[in-house]
């Protein structure tokens, strides 16, 4: 389980320390090699409506060979790219396929445990998830130092038929014929019209879309950041990986908190600091002709990400909260309108890449103060939509 949830992170992540170099194999500009990163994420969103009660209706294990089947052909599409658009094209079945895995899971886990089994299995998957984008730039790098990128997709590829085949053997399918639900469009667009009608889901939503946003931008543009901007070379992975671990220590942190102080009281904690945080780096940054200190950027951006580590997950969670009688249609719904919103978006962030970290700081003001306003909105507001 913890294997399949990683492998979107590691699909976009162990990509990075490469972009540069498809761009110039692939006769791409600078700013659209940005466009390998967002592809996979917003076939990755769109797939995830779908695979979800496709799920209730034919059973976990299927939707699961399905997803991987597709990701596994775009990973071979990609490796034999002659030309940008190919890639993007295999991109895009990547982030497809890999959304099958990525919802199902949590679907199959919930089959199968529920309370504090439930919760002691989540923290594992969880926890292999959060090192998932530590490690995989430094995969990707030492890949890189051994032979040609199209070799990062073999090891991705590697990566899913073995996680695919451990399933397979030692899995049993989690969903009996009695629990199917016939797949329904009709369905699946209700649930989207009681999202909308209710103002935590539809708010926490938009909040973890607009938050999101700001982290796509800096996945978009963070091999340029540190490696044309900041000038690191092959150290990128390293200064990748320590701002990631604001993520982890966050995730790990919130397991433990959120018991005594409660999901809203972390976010309007995080929600403040990140604003405060952000909206004086800006001022900073803008002083500095946009290119600041690498340790003053670091200094600043550590504990963004260790807000946004504690903010996203609870947003989403805050989202589903009145939504345990439609929950396998209502995460597939959730997931999705995020994703959509946070892709074009994170994609806009990362083209306006001039050189500087201006823009990107700028983003991440921008949709923090964002965020903030439609927290209060929703904590405050006395009548649902």
């Amino acid at each position: 389980m913890a294997l399949m949830t990683s492998l979107a992170a590691m699909s976009i992540d162990a990509m990075l320390p490469a972009l540069s170099m498809i761009a110039d194999d692939l006769g791409a500009e600078n700013n659209e090699q940005q466009y390998v990163v967002s592809a996979f994420l917003l076939s990755f969103g769109i797939a995830q409506m779908f695979f979800g009660p496709l799920s209730d209706s034919l059973g976990r294990k299927p939707i699961i060979y399905v997803g991987i089947g597709v990701y596994v052909l775009g990973s071979t599409i990609c490796i034999f790219a002659s030309d940008f658009s190919d890639i993007l094209i295999g991109r895009a079945l990547q982030g497809f396929g890999a959304g099958g895995p990525r919802v199902t899971i949590i679907a199959l886990v919930r089959d199968k445990y529920k309370g504090n089994d439930m919760a002691r299995v989540m923290s594992l998957v969880m926890m292999v998830f959060i090192m998932a984008p530590i490690l995989a730039p430094t995969i990707g790098q030492v890949i890189l130092l051994f032979a040609e990128w199209q070799w990062i997709f073999v090891f991705l590829i590697a990566l899913a038929v073995s996680s695919v085949t451990w399933l397979a053997f030692r899995q049993p399918e989690t969903l009996s014929e009695d629990n199917r639900r016939p797949f329904s469009v009709l369905r699946i667009a209700m649930s989207v019209l009681e999202i909308l009608r209710i103002r935590a889901s539809i708010g926490y939503t938009l909040m973890s879309g607009l938050m999101f946003s700001a982290f796509v931008g800096y996945l978009s543009s963070a091999q340029q950041v540190f490696q044309i901007t900041y000038k690191l070379g092959d150290l990128f992975p390293l200064y990748f990986a320590a701002l990631a671990s604001g993520l982890g220590l966050a995730s790990y942190l919130n397991s433990k908190l959120v018991h005594k102080f409660g999901m809203r009281r972390l976010c309007r904690t995080a929600s403040i600091s990140i604003c405060c945080l952000m909206v004086v780096f800006v001022g900073v940054v803008y002083a500095m002709n946009g290119i600041p200190p690498l340790f003053l950027f670091m200094a600043f951006m550590m504990p963004a990400f260790f807000c946004f580590g504690i903010l996203y997950g609870n947003f989403v969670a805050l989202a589903m909260e009145p939504l345990g009688h439609i929950a396998g249609v209502g995460a597939s719904v959730v997931g999705s309108m995020s994703s959509l919103i946070s892709v074009p978006l994170g994609a806009l962030i990362g083209q306006q890449f001039n050189g500087t970290v201006l823009p990107l700081v700028s983003g991440f003001a921008i949709f923090s103060v964002t965020t903030f306003g439609l927290m209060c909105w929703v904590e405050y507001g006395k009548k649902e939509l």
